[in-house]
């Protein structure tokens, strides 16, 4: 059977829950991997409210719906970054910004996290998807001079916060799986590997694969699967068009997206630089078997179009399946 295609709903935060199924279902995903964003799950009404995810449970089945991974990305940001500011509050919820004091921030987003592997395992989920923040990605250009103190303090405040998090990930049998992505800790396959040996390479931490990230970086995200095999828990599936002319920059130049004058954009699932067959054959050959997950962004096609369009897409791709014999069995059928 091809693997199930779900979509994310951190994109769709704006609709009410009720919709955003109304709408998968209807052209076919198979899931969700839901966003604790929006109405869509929270994390504090999941554990107060006994009647809160039967709830939501019940509105899954009512449209033939799957949750295979819920997303905490936004709260897990607020983990490690450094500084905290308007940018946070913008995405934080209430609760977890309160007045704002960084390191409250911090404490109260970790906690959060805690709470949101005990929800995921309420709700028969073993993969909670979201991003660490980092509080050394503010020294990615190396100027003013970075000691080499400082970066290993930041691997160091990472290992620090995030153990106690992944001890209730245990406790609860549910994994993270970060999302490599530049302003995290692990933004490429260097800063990764060092990540995993800042905390011990501890099975309840993994990666969830997300290829648009790696492209516009010009790194190759076919082997990062291969070397990272075992850590892949989890994949979404994102596309990013490269528009390097000589004038338009890698780091995007501070304009917006869909800008004609950035280096790279993202784009929906299809539409890009990224060959997602490769992918899907790579993803069979490291036997992951996990869903994937349509991770619909692109500032120049509407949502309601994107979206049905990249499941058509990965639906096809879903279909590449490693054969029971090898094609060249045949050839050496003997008497």
């Amino acid at each position: 059977m091809p693997r199930p295609v779900t979509l994310f709903t951190g994109q769709w935060a704006d609709l009410p829950f009720e919709e955003v199924c109304r709408l998968a279902s209807s052209w076919g995903y198979d899931g969700l991997e839901i966003a604790c964003s929006g109405d869509h799950l929270d994390v504090a009404l999941a554990l107060s409210d006994p009647d809160y995810l039967p709830a939501k449970r019940a509105q899954l089945e009512r449209h033939g719906l799957r949750v295979f991974a819920i997303s905490h990305h936004l709260v897990g940001q607020a983990v490690c970054d450094d500084p905290i500011d308007a940018r946070h509050r913008a995405i934080l919820p209430a609760r977890i910004w309160g007045d704002g004091e960084p390191e409250g921030v911090r404490g109260r987003a970790a906690a959060e996290l805690k709470d949101t592997a005990r929800v995921a395992a309420a709700l028969g989920v073993d993969v909670v998807t979201g991003f660490t923040g980092s509080s050394i990605w503010h020294t990615v250009a190396m100027f003013p001079p970075v000691p080499a103190e400082m970066i290993d303090r930041g691997y160091e405040d990472f290992a620090e916060r995030f153990h106690p998090v992944l001890d209730v990930f245990d406790a609860e049998g549910v994994r993270f799986a970060h999302e490599v992505h530049p302003s995290e800790i692990a933004y490429d396959y260097w800063t990764t590997r060092r990540a995993l040996d800042a905390i011990g390479r501890r099975p309840a931490f993994g990666l969830n694969f997300d290829p648009s990230h790696f492209v516009w970086q010009d790194l190759d995200y076919l082997g990062f699967t291969v070397e990272f095999a075992d850590r892949i828990y989890h994949v979404d599936f994102k596309d990013a068009k490269k528009n390097l002319n000589g004038r338009n920059g890698r780091l995007g130049s501070h304009l917006p997206w869909a800008d004609p004058r950035r280096g790279w954009d993202f784009v929906s699932v299809g539409h890009g630089d990224i060959d997602f067959e490769g992918c899907v054959r790579t993803l069979n050959s490291i036997g992951y078997d996990g869903p994937i997950s349509v991770e619909w962004e692109d500032a120049g096609m509407d949502r309601l179009i994107g979206a049905p369009d990249a499941l058509a897409r990965v639906r096809a791709l879903t279909a590449i399946e490693p054969p029971a014999t090898a094609f060249d069995a045949a050839f050496s059928t003997g008497r």
